[in-house]
Order: C-alpha cells, then structure tokens, then sequence
C-alpha cells in the first residue's frame, strides 16, 4: 500500500513512516516500478506498535530494543510489561516531584500575595 493509506491505518503520518524507514525501524520497504514506497501490511502493524510505545512514553531506542526482540522470533510482551513498569515507576517519581515543587511554590506565591514579607533592599528578591 502506498504511504499515505499506511500512515492512516498505523495512525501516523506519511513524515513519521519515512523517519521510521530512515532510522531501520520499518526495515525492507519495497518499492513500486514508479519508484513509490509499498508498504506491507507487517509494516503498518509495525508502526502501529511504535506509535503505541510512543503514546505510552516509551522511547524510539525502547521500541526499536521491543521490535528487535521480536524479529529474533520471540514474543516480546514480558519485555513490554517490564518497560511498561519501569515507565510507571519514572511516572510516578516524577508526579511527586512536581507535588513538592507546587507545595513549594504555593509557599513562596502566598508569602508575595500576603506581602508580610517585604523585599529586603540587600536582597535580590526576598520571596524567593
């Protein structure tokens, strides 16, 4: 199929499959006597499933690692599963970060909003 009917059916764009083929991800395109790209239905699957490890915040190194996995005739889903937790944990990590940096920052915004605290002349800003 050409380029822009599997981009539509993998969710993607026409640039995004070329990337893809540029950077081995879509491996073996083959081409039409006029010189089109020709796109299996293996292909689209398999930038479906990019597509899909992307959304879930994977990255394209993580998903090439997923795909390598399986082209070497192995079924990759305790592999997805592991990179699926590892991608919760950072999630999670990251979510109580933010939780303090907003505690912190509500701090320091009602402390300015209340102006108890004046700016000290010696000081840049004394609010922060």
């Amino acid at each position: 199929m050409r380029i822009s009917e599997a981009a539509a059916a993998a969710g993607t764009t026409d640039k995004t499959l070329r990337f893809y083929e540029d950077i081995g991800l879509l491996p073996g395109i083959g081409r039409t006597p006029a010189g089109y790209r020709d796109y299996p239905e293996s292909a689209v699957r398999r930038a479906a499933f990019i597509r899909r490890s992307r959304a879930a915040g994977l990255s394209l190194e993580q998903a090439g690692a997923l795909l390598a996995v399986h082209d070497a005739g192995a079924r990759p889903c305790a592999h997805v599963r592991d990179r699926l937790a590892e991608q919760l944990d950072a999630i999670d990590a990251r979510i109580a970060e933010l939780q303090d940096l907003r505690s912190t920052l509500a701090e320091q915004f009602e402390a300015s909003a209340s102006g108890a605290q004046g700016c000290d002349s010696g000081e840049i800003c004394s609010y922060l």
